[in-house]
């Protein structure tokens, strides 16, 4: 059976394993060390199996810069579940535990950088349909989550995600 809950210190190693094993590259667990170690990880949950972690994911903030004003929502970034472990449930356990966890500490606003079939399930829909761009160039990948209705400007606006993204390149 597996368990989701937040994460612990002592989870950082098995954190990392999981990133590492569910990408080609070690880039997103170091973007998650990144996040923890500056205090900007404000949702970070574990699915656990049997006293091991197989899964994780994290919420950090994001910043949307509107022509009316500038207002805070968090990204979904990275999700990840062990391959032997994948297609089970866990990745989608994962977000709707994180989900709910943004709406009670009253996130406006989630986005998402993801696989266009896999998050419309949760309520994303293609951001920019609400005028909504980022710093990436990304467009049907791009997804947006209004937890607070009426929380996304009218005229749309750009995403900023963290510099923790933005050092992706440079680790």
């Amino acid at each position: 059976m597996v368990t989701i809950r937040p994460e612990r210190a002592d989870d950082a190693a098995a954190i990392r394993a999981v990133h590492r094993a569910a990408f080609p590259t070690d880039d997103e667990a170091r973007v998650v060390e990144r996040l923890r170690d500056r205090d900007q990880a404000r949702v970070s949950l574990v699915a656990e199996e049997d006293g091991c972690v197989v899964g994780h994911i994290v919420f950090s903030p994001v910043s949307l810069v509107a022509p009316s004003a500038c207002s805070l929502g968090l990204g979904l970034a990275p999700l990840a579940v062990l391959p032997s472990h994948q297609r089970h449930g866990i990745g989608s356990a994962l977000v709707r535990a994180g989900l709910t966890d943004c709406r009670e500490q009253g996130c406006a606003f989630v986005v998402v950088l993801g696989h266009p079939g896999y998050y419309p399930r949760f309520g994303f829909q293609r951001a920019s349909v609400v005028g909504l761009r980022n710093e990436y160039g990304a467009d049907e990948a791009f997804m947006v989550l209004e937890l607070q209705a009426g929380s996304l400007p009218a005229g749309g606006g750009l995403v900023k995600y963290g510099p923790e993204f933005a050092e992706w390149d440079r680790d």
